[in-house]
């Protein structure tokens, strides 16, 4: 009978118990959620109700009878990234991507480089809608409404419409 030297066999053995190891452990768990705002995100703080709203289509193609026909993503403060943030939480890492909410053409749609259209809905908070993730390239700014206005809305111009990726507070 051949014999093994202790060492071969101590290696071994701490092998085996890092495979079992290995193959008991629990793998962290990613969790992907879809939200219409950023203020659904759970670190996110918003001080304030959603105020720039990101239309899927143009305004001409947006209402109807005085409702709207198109879906939208409601958002508030910066937002470095319209595809959505990531986190861990712990061990788990959860992603939350920005779509566009159930009501109408657009449903479900990523708004990153989906919109066709914004609204700024806030009394004092200007917005200007970038290119580019991380407030850079070509931008267009968006007014705050009058008190007692409605909001303010326009087409992105023709550089964002279907191309916009971020936004911050001008």
């Amino acid at each position: 009978m051949k014999r093994v030297p202790v060492r071969v066999k101590a290696s071994a053995a701490v092998f085996a118990a890092a495979a079992a190891l290995l193959v008991t452990a629990s793998p962290a768990h990613a969790g992907t959620f879809k939200v219409t705002s950023n203020c659904d995100v759970p670190w996110v703080s918003c001080s304030d109700e959603p105020e720039l709203w990101e239309l899927y289509n143009s305004k001409a193609n947006s209402t109807s009878g005085g409702s709207y026909t198109t879906s939208w993503a409601e958002f508030w403060g910066d937002v470095y990234d319209y595809e959505g943030t990531s986190e861990y939480q712990g061990s788990t890492l959860e992603t939350y991507r920005y779509v566009f909410n159930g009501n109408g053409s657009g449903s479900g749609q990523y708004v990153k480089n989906n919109a066709g259209s914004a609204q700024n809905c806030s009394e004092v908070n200007n917005y200007r809608v970038y290119y580019n993730s991380g407030y850079a390239g070509h931008s267009e700014y968006f007014g705050a409404r009058d008190a007692y206005a409605d909001c303010v809305w326009h087409d992105l111009d023709s550089t964002l419409k279907n191309n916009e990726a971020s936004q911050h507070f001008a």
